[in-house]
């Protein structure tokens, strides 16, 4: 049997949290939206249900009679529904863990030390999901996250420091060929640049003032938007990419990149290990932040 009339589902969430902020602002803050896009999702729930939820004042927001009673039953089927979520998403043991990080955690910090953890811990069952912006997961994805944050962790999240931030410039050794650059001298090279909408990630302007250089308008550049293809032009010489400290230490060890610059950058932003803080670790999850902790020790394996 087709259950009907359903409103559309990000209504429900948009409409949900306003009714716990009392407020679209602070509503689209939460789901990462504009108060624009709330007060339209709203507007498309008043239209389909027929009936006024909120009553719009100066500064000021108040549920209606017939918005008070949808409220109670949202509220409640929305926290049931993802109890229901997360039950089937990540209860089937103590040892299964899902890892979140950014693609540049992925390839260039975790995956050559993954074999490690797996010999110690061989009866985990890892799952891991790469994206670039820990503001586009849910806390009901995963158990542990390793992510780079400019100033602060969503509150919703528990968070560790592992790394500070430290950025500098590297290409391949044959680049450069035993030159040491001064930030000044930037303006004359190909750039790799990483095209970002969250601009969380330090860019090269960024960079350049914080070393008293100003970014030319119309710089010598290629322009990517995944940072370990950035990467990789560099170690094949096509240009000079921002590097971050830990991050990169591998490829220097190795010679595949050394620094163009002596000097370096830094917003005193750092990486750090997440954790959603509605519910406890599980065991998995309790080993791995471990593991990663004894790990930022020591150099990854060659």
């Amino acid at each position: 049997m087709r259950i009907t009339p359903l409103p559309p589902l990000q209504c429900l969430v948009a409409f949900e949290a306003a009714v716990r902020h009392s407020s679209f602002t602070k509503a689209a803050s939460e789901l990462h939206l504009t108060q624009s896009a709330i007060s339209r999702q709203i507007q498309q729930l008043e239209e389909f249900l027929g009936r006024s939820l909120f009553v719009r004042e100066h500064r000021s927001l108040r549920l209606t009679i017939a918005g008070e009673s949808y409220a109670a039953h949202v509220q409640w089927l929305l926290a049931n529904c993802a109890e229901a979520t997360l039950e089937v998403m990540k209860r089937y043991g103590d040892l299964e863990l899902t890892v979140a990080c950014s693609s540049g955690v992925a390839v260039l910090w975790l995956t050559p030390r993954l074999p490690h953890f797996r010999t110690a811990y061989p009866n985990i069952k890892l799952r891991m999901i790469v994206r670039d912006g820990l503001a586009s997961l849910s806390p009901a994805e995963f158990d542990v996250g390793f992510y780079y944050a400019r100033q602060h962790v969503a509150p919703h999240f528990t968070a560790r420091r592992i790394f500070d931030e430290e950025v500098f410039p590297v290409c391949s050794p044959a680049y450069l060929r035993g030159r040491v650059l001064r930030p000044s001298d930037l303006a004359n090279e190909t750039l790799l640049i990483q095209e970002d909408g969250q601009r969380q990630w330090m860019s090269w302007p960024e960079w350049l003032a914080l070393n008293d250089v100003e970014m030319q308008k119309t710089p010598q550049a290629v322009t990517i938007n995944h940072y370990p293809q950035l990467v990789q032009m560099a170690i094949l010489g096509q240009g000079i990419v921002l590097g971050w400290r830990h991050m990169i230490d591998a490829c220097i060890d190795d010679g595949l990149l050394v620094r163009a610059t002596r000097e370096s950058a830094s917003h005193g932003g750092g990486y750090y290990i997440v954790s959603p803080n509605d519910r406890a670790q599980n065991q998995a999850a309790r080993l791995f932040t471990r593991w990663v902790f004894e790990q930022a020790q020591t150099p990854a394996a060659s």
